[in-house]
């Protein structure tokens, strides 16, 4: 009888203490830090998924914009150490400007652009700085017209007689 009641309060006490220390730890907070641009209340699910369609549109890997915390061994996405990371920010309000102004554009649950519009790629094209181009001048009249763009090239001159 001795031996069923030591194990009978072994038990009764580990199963108190594994209820006392399952309860009081606090469920981790969802939240990420320093969110200026983007929805607080966005998922982990969702941030990667934007974080992956700006990578993509840039063509460029996480350390473009953020630091590694090299003390912790790994990433540091809350830091502003990088300006490209400001300039993300930037950018994606301009993305938004221009949406809300020239686009009737559908968005999705986090009020974030879904289906049109314009993006980062739109732009970059896979490019982490797309290059600035003008377009090509073209001088004389227009399609149609003798050495317009709709015009046949001119005939070569004929050979001179008796050669």
């Amino acid at each position: 009888m001795l031996i069923n009641r030591k194990i009978l309060a072994t038990l009764a006490l580990s199963s108190v203490v594994t209820i006392v220390a399952l309860t009081s730890m606090a469920p981790e907070k969802e939240g990420f830090k320093n969110l200026k641009v983007l929805p607080k209340n966005i998922t982990p699910k969702q941030l990667d998924n934007v974080m992956d369609n700006w990578a993509h549109s840039l063509g460029v890997h996480c350390s473009f914009c953020h630091v590694r915390d090299e003390a912790a061994k790994k990433m540091d996405f809350a830091s502003d150490a990088k300006p490209e990371k400001e300039m993300a920010r930037h950018m994606f309000k301009m993305m938004n400007k221009i949406n809300q102004k020239y686009f009737e554009a559908k968005k999705d649950s986090l009020e974030m652009m879904a289906t049109s519009g314009i993006n980062c790629y739109s732009c970059h094209r896979g490019e982490s700085h797309p290059e600035v181009k003008l377009p090509e001048m073209k001088r004389g009249p227009g399609p149609g017209g003798p050495g317009g763009a709709g015009s046949p090239p001119p005939p070569p001159p004929a050979a001179p007689p008796g050669n």
